[in-house]
């Protein structure tokens, strides 16, 4: 199980990949299956961040059979988010 600290990392690894890779365009996503692969998290850990930035809305998902997620794509809560994250870092 991962720590808090990694566990924080984990949702900001995928924060900034989503909004890197879809440009900030809540139409687009990213597939599971890429996050997993280009952050290096493990599924169960990437299922847990999603799971906490759906709650936070953030994101959405659309699930896989095994709460694996298939689709995440950011929500317009989430693009505002990086948006203010971008403009003041």
């Amino acid at each position: 199980m991962a720590s808090l600290a990694e566990r924080k990392a984990y949702r900001e690894k995928i924060m900034q990949a989503l909004y890197e890779t879809t440009e900030g365009n809540r139409l687009l996503g990213v597939t599971g299956a890429k996050l997993v692969h280009d952050l290096g998290i493990h599924e169960e850990d990437l299922a847990a961040a999603c799971t906490y930035l759906v709650g936070e809305e953030m994101i959405t998902v659309d699930w896989e059979t095994g709460n694996t997620p298939a689709m995440v794509s950011l929500t317009h809560q989430g693009i505002r988010r990086m948006e203010a994250e971008e403009e003041h870092g």
